[in-house]
């Protein structure tokens, strides 16, 4: 690590700016946007990047995304040149996306005619073609879930390239949303680059450059220190998802953490191999879960960037499934298996810091995609959410009920927004009492979300934490799991898997039974 020296007073200020800039190229994106996943959910992040693709100032966003877009970066710089005046789209899993929903675009800043920075931001798309609306199937491969696109110029020398766009949205099952939200995302990435101008304009792009160094620098500095605080040793956990939505067989994640002083090595040789199923993470969904708990363990208000990543070392076998290989899906290893790598990581830790790490939260984004056709508007329509769930308990606090936690940052979609959209409604919306593990301090309660569709939808279902349940930690009970069903409007209740793939018709109700949290300690 280079020798720190510089105004503490002044990396406040710029730590503050960039920060600011990020914060604003998100509002300006979820404003601007059409679909109620961004517009409402705030699923998406903003970041900026040096030269080399590294972070050094982000938003506070999702962090799946955060971790993961240094490597689309990177990726880009591999195959494009950029000019000024330029926008690169991407959303290939294996070249630094996340699952192919998640679109990236990229525009390069030149200060005079050198590359100084980048300003970058990944979205959720509610849809981009595949199996089944929503984009979210129980795929065998990649190309069933929907339009790859690589590292391509979308915005040549600040002129769209319409032709890519039409072939984008000619993928696409809501091309007007899809193209609403993507020009919301190049609107974006113009405030930053504009804001950063006007900042290298004021202060000067040398001294710029310098604090995106020095942020980098001393946000490593800090998690050095942070790991000279765990004990030395060897520590290791393991978990397993529910299956992977082709067979029923339990998917082991599995890691060894060694702890070495001011550096950390995370192996998880131990997981299973890459799985057919779509829960399948490629190696940026796992760098962006290790990165995402190491920085929990931060007290100190340091930036996330690429800083935290200098003193640890992961250990990911290729073709497991943490680190999947072309084609394998993906889909779910994004917001699935992200889960529950942080679930095995704190696992580990408890057993070096136990008076720092909480209970299991619930485990799962609970994802839910559908589409149809809406006869009154006479048009396709799509949707995806997340559902919130229960926090795992800490060592002095219940975990709180009802939330997104861990790697994904985003927001309940309100019932207003969402039956104003689509053709169906929220039946009930409620806390689901008594699922959260018992324990000296108690986990959080799960939610209970009912859907009743108005005309014949196409529904799919990711999620986990349906036959493992969160765990409890020294005494503390587990949480709750979480539970699908399908009641028709005419026949019996169903209970479904946790992936499922279903045609629903006017009347049914598709009812969600979140997982509550972990439990901590033993109740007296």
């Amino acid at each position: 690590m280079r020798s720190l020296n510089f105004d503490p007073i002044e990396l406040e200020l710029f730590k503050n700016i960039f920060v600011s800039i990020s914060e604003e190229m998100g509002a300006v994106l979820g404003r601007t946007a059409i679909s109620p996943n961004i517009k409402e959910r705030k699923d998406f992040s903003c970041a900026l990047f040096n030269p080399k693709g590294e972070t050094f100032a982000q938003g506070s966003h999702i962090p799946v995304h955060l971790g993961a877009m240094p490597l689309s970066v990177q990726a880009s710089l591999r195959s494009v040149s950029f000019e000024n005046g330029d926008l690169v789209i991407l959303n290939d899993p294996y070249q630094g996306g996340t699952h192919l929903p998640d679109i990236t675009c990229i525009s390069p800043v030149f200060m005079g005619k050198k590359l100084t920075f980048f300003v970058a931001n990944r979205a959720h798309h509610s849809d981009v073609g595949g199996m089944t609306p929503g984009s979210m199937p129980l795929a065998s491969e990649i190309f069933q879930e929907g339009l790859i696109i690589p590292p391509i110029k979308l915005v040549r020398k600040g002129i769209l390239d319409e032709d890519i766009l039409k072939l984008i949205l000619s993928n696409v099952r809501t091309p007007e949303e899809r193209k609403g939200d993507i020009l919301a995302q190049i609107a974006a990435n113009s405030t930053g680059k504009q804001r950063l101008e006007e900042t290298a304009k004021k202060y000067g792009h040398t001294k710029l450059v310098r604090y995106g160094q020095l942020i980098q620098d001393y946000t490593e500095k800090i998690l050095r220190k942070t790991l000279l605080s765990i004990p030395k040793g060897i520590y290791s956990f393991s978990d397993f998802m529910d299956n992977d939505g082709i067979s029923d067989n339990p998917v082991k994640i599995a890691v060894k953490i060694s702890v070495q002083g001011e550096e950390a090595i995370l192996d998880f040789s131990s997981s299973s191999a890459q799985v057919e199923g779509g829960v399948n993470a490629n190696f940026a969904v796992t760098c962006s879960a290790v990165l995402y708990v190491f920085r929990c363990l931060v007290e100190e208000d340091i930036p996330f960037n690429t800083g935290l990543m200098r003193p640890i070392q992961i250990i990911a076998p290729r073709g497991s499934v943490v680190n999947a290989q072309h084609p394998a899906a993906t889909a779910g290893g994004n917001v699935e298996t992200s889960q529950r790598i942080v679930d095995v990581i704190l696992g580990a830790l408890l057993k070096a810091i136990p008076e720092r790490i909480p209970a299991a939260s619930s485990g799962t984004m609970n994802n839910v995609a559908f589409g149809g056709f809406d006869p009154d508007k006479e048009s396709r329509f799509t949707y995806y959410e997340t559902i919130g769930g229960g926090m795992g308990a800490s060592p002095d606090r219940d975990g709180l009920s009802g939330v997104h936690t861990h790697m994904t940052n985003s927001l309940n979609t309100p019932m207003e927004a969402l039956e104003n959209y689509l053709p169906m409604r929220i039946k009930k919306y409620a806390l689901r009492k008594g699922s959260g593990g018992k324990g000296k301090q108690k986990g959080g309660e799960g939610i209970i979300r009912e859907y009743e569709f108005f005309v014949p939808t196409h529904v799919s279902l990711l999620s986990e934490r349906r036959k493992f349940a969160p765990y409890g930690v020294l005494g503390g009970k587990e949480g709750k799991r979480g539970k699908n069903l399908l009641i028709p409007y005419k026949g019996k209740k169903k209970i479904l898997g946790p992936k499922a793939n279903l045609k629903v018709q006017p009347g049914d109700i598709l009812r969600i039974e979140t997982p509550g949290g972990g439990g901590y300690g033993k109740k007296k």
